[in-house]
């Protein structure tokens, strides 16, 4: 059973640098066993014990494992797996920027 795992540009590291890998597993627990096997390191950076990470989001087909079964979620022959790192930013203690004041290289800074 072939599953394509697309591998984000932080994991890249543990694939030879590869965009997709194939793996095999009737679970993402299994699947996420099989990249360890190929791609030593890789699991420990998606999984905390027996879940995602807390930054890490996992697509299958499209549809966030969170709301599905987590990583005992079931893979069929063909699926495709997306493995996300979550993007947080910003500071609650910033000051906004005034509206139409120019920063950076348009303020003339270097």
């Amino acid at each position: 059973m072939a599953i394509e795992v697309r591998i984000p540009t932080i994991l890249r590291t543990y694939t030879d640098g590869q965009k997709a890998v194939e793996g095999t597993g009737d679970t993402l627990t299994e699947l996420f066993a099989d990249l360890e096997s190929r791609h030593p390191g890789i699991q420990a950076r998606i999984v905390d014990g027996e879940q995602l990470r807390r930054f890490v989001n996992v697509y299958l087909n499209d549809e966030d494992v969170r709301f599905l079964d987590g990583i005992s979620t079931k893979l069929a022959d063909g699926d495709s797996v997306t493995i996300l790192p979550a993007v947080a930013g910003g500071s609650a203690a910033a000051e906004p920027r005034p509206t139409g004041v120019a920063v950076g290289r348009r303020a003339g800074m270097v």
